[in-house]
């Protein structure tokens, strides 16, 4: 069993920063592959990125890359997103996920992931 909490958000203007933390509860952070999902209003959720237990596979949206960086520390149970040159089009609820699953093809699946936050807000303004 696994407790995730995410914090960080806020309101920010349109090119600032931000950086989201995901506090995990449990001894067995560091076998869960961590994921980063948003859900805007009206819209479904949607991958933003994921990193393997150990830190050497990352993946992102396209729509984010190059913007965004996820990253983990598994000393403090905790998983990050930094978000630079934020757009009004990135605000959402965002949530972070933890999956044991090994195939890293289906890591960008939001069913695939057994543990969730209960997410935070994000708005960006223009």
């Amino acid at each position: 069993q696994v407790q995730l909490v995410e914090s960080g958000g806020g309101l920010v203007q349109a090119g600032g920063s931000l950086r989201l933390s995901c506090a995990a509860s449990g001894r067995t952070f560091s076998s869960y592959t961590m994921g980063w999902f948003r859900q805007a209003p009206g819209k479904e959720r949607e991958f933003v990125a994921c990193i393997s237990w150990n830190s050497a596979r990352t993946y992102y949206a396209d729509s984010v890359k190059g913007r965004f960086t996820i990253s983990r520390d598994n000393a403090k149970n905790t998983a990050y997103l930094q978000m630079n040159s934020l757009r009004p089009e990135d605000t959402a609820v965002y949530y972070c996920a933890a999956t044991r699953l090994v195939n890293s093809n289906l890591w960008q699946e939001l069913n695939r992931y057994d543990y969730w936050g209960q997410g935070t807000q994000v708005t960006v303004s223009s």
